[in-house]
């Protein structure tokens, strides 16, 4: 299947992730959007709205990375540990993922993507806004392991990819005890960590680009 993707964007390196979790090769097609090439007709026929990731199975579309992950486990994976059909475990695992999207990277989103376009971060309210939203994960995390559950689940891995983002550009979450202790064990325990990682050093050299740029 053909994956189209930055290795800098969290939402790629979730779908990365959860495709190693689940045994599924992807043939990874680079799309440069700083370039504009998402704007190219052939992208747009097959992603109206041109954005990565996208995922093309057999002739089968799909954007979004969180609505990919879901597709994956849900079409690949040999059970359902990481995405229950249990509708009260599914429900909490929708919610974390609805977290990650419209609170955790949101945040990230209005801090940093100034920076990366101008070489200047977001206001001191927008950073409070990441400490607000590293505050609600830090109670999730309280007494559990698993952001949702027991066991791994693309819930985990979406957060993963978005956390360990905040921790390359060198957000300092020390505080958020919970957070340091699961993003620990998530290191350990997920599929794909290591190219995640390597996706991240390719963002992290743009970020520090745009920093010195900006002296």
């Amino acid at each position: 299947m053909d994956f189209y993707y930055m290795p800098g964007s969290s939402g790629c390196r979730t779908v990365q992730m959860v495709a190693k979790a689940v045994g599924v090769e992807l043939n990874k097609k680079l799309l440069n959007t700083m370039e504009g090439e998402q704007l190219k007709p052939e992208f747009v026929k097959l992603n109206p709205q041109h954005t990565i990731p996208t995922l093309v199975d057999n002739g089968f579309a799909i954007w979004e990375s969180r609505a990919i992950a879901v597709y994956l486990v849900e079409k690949y994976a040999k059970d359902d540990s990481l995405f229950p059909k249990d509708p009260k475990k599914q429900a909490v695992v929708n919610q974390r993922l609805y977290f990650d999207m419209g609170t955790l990277n949101d945040a990230f989103a209005k801090y940093y993507y100034p920076l990366f376009r101008t070489g200047q971060p977001g206001s001191d309210e927008d950073f409070k806004k990441i400490e607000t939203a590293f505050g609600f994960l830090n109670t999730f995390l309280e007494g559990h392991d698993y952001v949702a559950g027991d066991n791994l689940t693309v819930a985990d891995i979406a957060i993963l990819a978005l956390v360990s983002t905040f921790d390359i550009i060198e957000f300092d979450f020390s505080k958020y005890s919970n957070v340091v202790r699961w993003y620990a064990n998530a290191k350990k325990v997920t599929p794909g960590w290591d190219e995640n990682w390597e996706g991240l050093q390719q963002m992290k050299a743009f970020f520090d680009s745009r920093k010195a740029a900006a002296k």
